[in-house]
């Protein structure tokens, strides 16, 4: 179970939340354009889904190793050097996300203690606020596998994970 979570966690959560992105345009659209009325809680359902979407959407790219980078650098250095690099850029980003999971948690934690609501949907917005910890918790897990993966390349003499390429 735990390795089925691991492969597919990020899938799932992206999944949910980009079926409830699209349905609530579709509905938004429809209710616009055939019924001439809209509401405020739909555009604020597809935003928070979208903020979801992004920080979830960040895992799954580490996971991967997909994020956009320049890598022709990497091509011209030997494989140990280039999982020396790849570590040291995850150890970086790693204190990135861990520095935002902190402060994330004082923007959630002082709307826990004021109580304040979202305008459209009147629900609490320690759910909404929550996007950015959960999101950076995620990718700190995900790093922390990256980084562990390296050093298994690195002990073993391989060259390290890449990722998958779209184009070659």
């Amino acid at each position: 179970m735990l390795r089925a979570l691991d492969r597919n966690a990020e899938r799932w959560a992206l999944l949910f939340f980009y079926i409830l992105l699209v349905t609530t345009m579709v509905v938004e659209v429809i209710r616009r354009e055939v019924l001439s009325y809209s509401s405020i809680w739909g555009e604020e359902l597809v935003r928070y889904s979208f903020i979801y979407l992004v920080w979830i959407g960040a895992s799954a790219a580490i996971k991967d190793r997909a994020h956009i980078r320049i890598d022709v650098i990497f091509h011209a250095l030997p494989h140990r050097a280039q999982t020396l690099l790849y570590l040291l850029g995850d150890l970086i980003m790693l204190a990135v996300a861990v520095a935002v999971v902190i402060w994330s948690w004082h923007a959630v934690d002082t709307s826990m203690r004021f109580g304040s609501v979202s305008h459209g949907l009147r629900v609490s917005m320690v759910y909404f606020l929550l996007a950015v910890p959960i999101g950076f918790t995620m990718v700190s897990v995900r790093l922390l596998q990256s980084i562990w993966r390296d050093i298994g390349s690195l002990r073993r003499d391989e060259p390290p994970f890449t990722g998958e390429k779209l184009f070659d």
